[in-house]
């Protein structure tokens, strides 16, 4: 399993389930921006890398992947243009072609005159409540259709980035209706991520809920799938100590330790990653 070519035949799919409650006002961890501030820069980085790597020829994006990001808060809401809740996934390509927004940053102050232009298709959102529930229940809707469109494409990967608990009911029964979706390559991939305010008392890739210091932790751990042989060589490579059964779930985050994650669970729709992405038809 996990091991399905990604062309324009088969492309992936990538899920972002992002928390934008009120609590992500919140500083996280050691940064100086807030915990929504700084996912959205991290989501839109992996976002932007992406459709470099899909670039073909010049500016030619190939359709490698599908890709969808959901907000909750007191509601449910689609992150991208031309979206909606009901049909929030899109090709890279017109990811690529309707950004919210193009930024210049300056990577160096002490340089002004140097800068980076950044694509924004996430922006910085917080207040209200957690509907994770209800963004789970809308990522299994768009997952279980795109797997009846894609049956021997790589498995989807969902992931779902919060900092605390749901307050729309028990998020578990759509977790498991999303991992029991899947292609003829495997069971879809729900991975979690808890973000941190001090950072703290981390837990990467737990085996066991046994060493998780609360219900809500150990919730999110039950929400999360056992880590595939290919993304757990890729999560060793950057250090990680991998016990058996090991699960895409991080507690206590900090950013840098999110954007690695970001990196191994998107290692199936980006090109030199599980597998390597192929010009096939």
């Amino acid at each position: 399993m996990y091991t399905a070519e990604v062309n324009r035949a088969q492309p992936a799919c990538l899920m972002l389930l992002i928390d934008q409650s009120y609590s992500m006002s919140e500083p996280w961890s050691q940064a100086t921006m807030s915990k929504a501030a700084a996912l959205a820069t991290a989501v839109n980085n992996v976002l932007a890398t992406s459709v470099v790597l899909c670039t073909k020829g010049g500016r030619r994006v190939v359709d490698y992947f599908q890709v969808g990001a959901l907000g909750y808060s007191d509601i449910v809401s689609s992150l991208f243009e031309d979206s909606t809740v009901d049909e929030p996934l899109r090709p890279v390509s017109a990811l690529a072609d309707k950004p919210r927004r193009v930024e210049k940053i300056v990577p160096d102050p002490a340089q002004p005159d140097e800068f980076v232009v950044q694509p924004v298709w996430v922006d910085t959102v917080h207040g209200g409540r957690t509907a994770m529930t209800g963004a789970l229940a809308a990522a299994e809707k768009a997952v279980s259709a795109w797997c009846a469109d894609h049956p021997d494409s790589f498995p989807p990967i969902v992931i779902n980035l919060t900092d605390g608990m749901t307050t729309d009911g028990d998020p578990l029964p759509a977790a498991q209706r999303i991992q029991a979706l899947g292609t003829n390559d495997g069971p879809a991939l729900l991975l979690n991520v808890h973000l941190s305010r001090t950072g703290e008392g981390r837990i990467n890739f737990p085996g066991t809920a046994a060493s998780l210091p609360d219900k809500e932790a150990r919730l999110l751990f039950e929400m999360s799938s056992e880590l595939p042989t290919p993304m757990a060589e890729v999560a060793s490579s950057f250090g990680y100590d991998l016990v058996p059964g090991a699960r895409g779930f991080l507690y206590n985050a900090d950013p840098s330790t999110v954007v690695q994650f970001l990196d191994i669970g998107t290692r199936g729709i980006t090109p030199g990653g599980f597998p390597e992405i192929t010009d096939g038809q």
